[in-house]
């Protein structure tokens, strides 16, 4: 899937994905995930600094989870 459509699904249904967004990365805050807005680069660049990744590996990670939702 293209970074457009994901970045599109994720703020588009935000609301319904904040928990699974928690469950997938449990170090990300309340705070944080209200604060990103559904916003994809926002969470690709807390996925980086939260977790020591790259930013290719948190795009990965960020767009992995993303498909699976679909």
């Amino acid at each position: 899937m293209s970074i457009n459509m994901n970045m599109d699904i994720l703020e588009g249904k935000w609301k319904q994905l904040k928990g699974q967004v928690k469950q997938q990365w449990g170090d990300l805050t309340d705070d944080d995930l209200d604060r990103i807005e559904g916003r994809y680069d926002e969470l690709v660049g807390l996925v980086q600094e939260r977790y020591g990744r790259s930013r290719a590996e948190a795009e990965q990670e960020v767009s992995d989870f993303i498909d699976r939702l679909s």
